[in-house]
């Protein structure tokens, strides 16, 4: 197999060749540490290209160089293979790097992978406006009725300090129980329900426990990265099916083999989209057909405002026994707080519960009589429509300022729920992103690409033109409007270019 250096290509990327030089010499190292035994079988590149997030030529190349140093080995119509008999190499040419002090296994492999390909935000200065999704107000918190709950579960005097239940506290259970029902039309048992920190770890322990590796999984593509990256991290193989308007694209499950699918059908993330109720039918069909099971991802259900609260999937999947729900309070009290809850299959609870235990025994007790004593007062629900009206305020402000700076040449998407919208600049290509995002970093504004989010794998669902993530929950309808102003001028720059 002929291979070409990175240094014959005329026009090299400069991304792609540290990308592709970084790859190759991480899979030489495992190779030469024995993660990789010799006449094992190596991921397919397209496997590969799609856990790291990079192009399928990235890993190629990589590969390719591998053959002709002979660590590996092919044939066709059979997977690549670590060559049988491995070169020596020669003195001091340290072709393959010394036994690391830590080695890791293929699980700390594949996150080290992860984080390598990490790029991480410019420190060289603050954003003095940031759209950063996922970040609330300060001003939002409800200081003095936290304090309160706080300070009473504080003071309560046990018998004993002890460690608490893994699954969480009874009563937590039961005021989510019965506020579920009542905000969200879920009707569950309070022994289902799984107090986890954050709904990240509840994606996480979801796929530990369903998914091996080489299992494939469905995710929407674009998507919330984190959690592609917490099945991936199991070995599993992503399939990546396109998301518009009505959510994940149901009918290409058809011959679909796969253990889990993670949707966001109620406000899909990032583009926003509902899934209509014949697509979840047909999903939930797949899943009782195949066996899969069904991680529902209701992230920010408490925000609707153009529209009629969207019930969840896991209402209409509950008897099936294949959907898990996944909720927060991230989005309505604080990120920081790390409070979360599955609902699980009745069957799956014990092996859950033993899972919650062994990650970290239990979530701070404290904090959860904390959250009860508020569902059960009523209070947060209050808090829930003060804070909805809050953020409406902020969506319309934002979606005006947008309107006025840039009129017909742009399109937004995802406005009528959540607490972000995506805004596609149609006069820019989506290949100018990285050099926007720099500019608005320049000029003191946070912006988040959503090329990113996409499947690089899939290069027919990739956007034509640029495309931001704007999350408004933390600015006030000032800063809003002075960042807007900010970004008219960075999109007028790159066009004057």
């Amino acid at each position: 197999m002929t291979v070409q250096s990175d240094d014959a290509d005329p026009k090299p990327s400069r991304t792609r060749r540290l990308g592709g030089r970084r790859i190759y010499e991480a899979l030489k190292a495992q190779i030469g540490e024995g993660l990789y035994q010799p006449g094992a079988a190596m991921p397919s590149t397209r496997a590969l290209a799609t856990e790291l997030g990079v192009a399928r030529s990235t890993v190629t190349s990589a590969y390719e160089q591998l053959l002709a140093e002979g660590f590996l080995e092919s044939r066709q119509g059979a997977p690549t293979r670590v060559a049988s008999l491995l070169p020596v190499p020669a003195e001091g040419a340290g072709s393959v790097r010394p036994r690391s002090r830590h080695r890791l296994s293929a699980y700390g492999e594949r996150i080290k992978m992860l984080a390598d390909r990490a790029t991480p935000a410019s420190t060289d200065r603050e954003p003095v406006i940031d759209f950063r999704y996922g970040d609330l107000s300060t001003a939002d918190f409800p200081t003095l009725l936290w304090k309160r709950a706080f300070l009473a579960a504080a003071s309560h005097r046990p018998d004993r300090l002890t460690y608490g239940r893994p699954e969480g506290s009874l009563r937590l259970r039961t005021a989510l129980q019965a506020y579920l029902w009542r905000a969200r039309g879920i009707r569950c048992d309070a022994e289902q329900i799984i107090i986890v920190s954050g709904s990240q770890q509840g994606l996480d322990l979801c796929a530990r426990i369903l998914l091996d590796p080489a299992d494939r999984f469905v995710v929407e593509n674009p998507c919330y990265q984190m959690a592609r990256q917490a099945f991936a991290a199991t070995g599993a193989v992503p399939v990546a099916v396109s998301a518009r308007e009505d959510g994940l694209d149901t009918g290409l499950l058809a011959h679909t083999n796969a253990r889990l699918a993670y949707v966001t059908p109620s406000h899909q993330f990032p583009l926003g989209g509902v899934m209509r109720v014949s697509r979840r039918q047909q999903l939930l069909a797949w899943a009782s057909a195949t066996g899969a099971y069904v991680v529902e991802d209701d992230y920010d259900g408490e925000y609707r405002y153009d529209i009629k609260p969207v019930p969840p999937l896991y209402g209409l999947g509950s008897e099936t026994g294949r959907v898990i729900y996944a909720g927060t309070v991230s989005k309505t009290l604080s990120p920081s707080l790390r409070i979360g809850y599955l609902i699980v299959p009745s069957g799956l609870k014990s092996v859950f519960t033993a899972a919650k235990q062994l990650a970290d025994r239990h979530t701070p007790t404290v904090e959860q009589d904390a959250l009860a004593s508020l569902l059960e007062s009523g209070l947060y629900e209050r808090h829930i429509r003060r804070v909805r009206r809050r953020n409406g305020e902020r969506r319309r402000c934002l979606l005006d300022a947008l309107e006025q700076a840039f009129g017909a040449r742009i399109a937004i998407e995802g406005a009528d729920a959540g607490l972000h919208i995506v805004v596609w600049l149609c006069d820019l290509p989506a290949t100018v992103e990285a050099e926007l995002v720099a500019r608005g970093g320049q000029k003191g504004i946070g912006l988040y690409p959503v090329s990113p989010l996409y499947d690089p794998a899939r290069p027919e669902d990739a956007p034509a033109c640029a495309g931001l993530v704007m999350g408004y929950a933390a600015l006030d309808v000032h800063q809003i409007r002075l960042g807007v102003g900010m970004l008219a001028e960075v999109v007028s720059l790159l066009l004057l270019r």
